[in-house]
């Protein structure tokens, strides 16, 4: 049994705390609403009011927020966990965050005598649901050692990418492949139906081929059924785009593709779409496009 703090009972946290807890391990939950300490104790967690409670005696802290900033405050904050973490304890961040950012907590978190592990994700609610996720881990190869068996509850696939902040990289770089593919997908969706061709038809020729992917069996049918419920909401991708764009402009690389996608994600957001699911950027065509319309 290993005492865990969680930090982040969202749409992805819970289905993973309860995977922990199903094997046995003890989890304090940090959370910020009544409603979501209600959650907590349903799923079997105790809620804690602040991050350095939660870390209280806790071996291993896991992080699954939103934004640099969020990571940065509930482990290096005034109530952070830095403040409540016995030494040698191993926190393992999910969140998908920069890099750079990421290699400062590391040595932070190092330098008051607590291990760090990057540890972003992909797989999006269905995988951590069914314990399926792909986790992309930079930091000390030991250290993941020492906290792999809770991480095969989490995914069933782990790799070590190299030193801090790897992970990151790593995560940011699945994310300009898959969404530069859902914007491809869209575009093919628009051409196939701007012509009279029905998308569906179109995808069952295509999905056999080269043309097959992971997205377009995900994506393709989201779009030809005009169904844009969320699976992974839009504004995440749009948030996960800027760190690249931003890292980009630093490295002083050009990335054309990621660039278009980027002000595509951008505009989807602008429009209201942002909760709804990536394969909206195949509504942001059809707006742009009857826009030109004459």
């Amino acid at each position: 049994m290993t005492r865990i703090a969680f930090i982040g009972l969202g749409n992805m946290g819970t289905p993973m705390v309860q995977h922990l807890i199903a094997a046995g391990h003890t989890v304090r939950a940090y959370v910020r609403r009544p409603e979501a300490a209600d959650n907590a104790r349903a799923i079997g967690a105790e809620p804690c009011s602040t991050p350095v409670e939660a870390a209280r005696d806790a071996e291993v802290i896991f992080t699954n927020v939103t934004s640099t900033a969020d990571v940065e405050g509930v482990l290096l904050g005034p109530d952070g966990v830095v403040h409540g973490a016995p030494r040698g304890a191993v926190c393992i961040d999910h969140s998908t965050i920069s890099a750079v950012a990421t290699r400062r907590i590391a040595a932070e978190l190092e330098a008051a005598g607590l291990e760090f592990l990057d540890a972003p994700v992909s797989g999006g609610t269905m995988g951590a649901q069914k314990a399926t996720l792909s986790i992309m881990v930079g930091g000390k190869p030991d250290v993941l050692e020492r906290v792999c068996p809770l991480l095969r509850l989490l995914g069933t696939t782990i790799t070590h990418v190299g030193g801090a902040g790897s992970g990151q990289v790593a995560k940011a770089c699945n994310q300009i492949v898959q969404v530069i593919n859902i914007e491809g997908i869209a575009e093919a969706m628009l051409f196939a139906r701007a012509q009279g061709t029905d998308p569906a038809r179109v995808l069952a020729a295509i999905s056999p081929g080269f043309a097959g992917s992971r997205m377009l069996d995900l994506m393709g049918p989201k779009m030809a059924e005009r169904n844009f419920a969320a699976g992974i909401e839009a504004r995440l991708h749009d948030k996960d785009f800027g760190l690249v764009r931003e890292i980009a402009h630093e490295l002083g690389i050009r990335m054309p593709a990621m660039e278009l996608v980027a002000s595509q994600l951008n505009t989807l957001v602008a429009s209201g779409w942002g909760y709804d699911d990536t394969s909206s950027l195949l509504r942001v065509l059809e707006s742009q496009n009857a826009s030109q319309e004459p």
